[in-house]
């Protein structure tokens, strides 16, 4: 049985481990069923003030990444016209990276509107973040992405979002093709403060 101090150690060991991985370098296998399985599940254990489950996760089978490709290219064409081909397709490739790709979303009104958009992203953050720790702790790498086609028009029509529904980023899993060099973290001295402190002391 193992004590306290050593599921702390793990579960400090697994969070430190977690990196971002490129898309690109993402390569299968992916998670199967059952690993697939246990990454969504943890998402439910993220907080959630007025338990409104405010944010969705959507996966785009290999059947759709043809079609989120084509959303790719129009919006780059909607931003600039003068895009080159070559420009275009690098666009429509980023639809086929990683194994296992899903789209956050997450609602902006629904529920309490006393609850509002940042206490979402919040929670929307942190069943991320427990996603992205399980992907670790099954041995994957991951990464979350943006820019600026989540707000492209075609990206809302495929897939089919409400008004008060925002594409938040992209979920990439897959078996990294090489380990990363680990990058430097701020110490916790860097970003906390005491409240009655000067915060601009060192």
């Amino acid at each position: 049985m193992r004590s306290m101090q050593d599921v702390t150690d793990l579960t400090s060991t697994l969070i430190q481990s977690r990196q971002t991985i490129l898309p690109k370098r993402l390569n299968a296998p992916g998670p199967n069923v059952e690993q697939l399985k246990c990454i969504l599940d943890v998402a439910a254990h993220a907080p959630d003030h007025g338990q409104l489950l405010p944010w969705r996760f959507v996966i785009i089978p290999e059947a759709l990444r043809p079609a989120l490709g084509d959303v790719f290219a129009k919006a780059l064409l909607e931003r600039d016209a003068s895009a080159t081909p070559e420009q275009v397709q690098q666009a429509r490739e980023k639809a086929f990276r990683a194994p296992l790709l899903m789209l956050l979303v997450v609602q902006d009104k629904s529920g309490d509107p006393d609850i509002d958009l940042s206490e979402r992203l919040i929670s929307a953050g942190c069943a991320v973040q427990n996603m992205l720790l399980m992907a670790t702790a099954q041995g994957f790498g991951s990464a979350l992405t943006s820019g600026k086609a989540l707000k492209s028009p075609p990206l809302r029509v495929l897939f089919s979002l409400g008004n008060d529904e925002h594409a938040i980023c992209f979920v990439s899993i897959g078996t990294a093709e090489r380990n990363k060099q680990p990058r430097i973290r701020p110490v916790s001295a860097q970003y906390v403060t005491t409240l009655g402190s000067d915060p601009h002391e060192n």
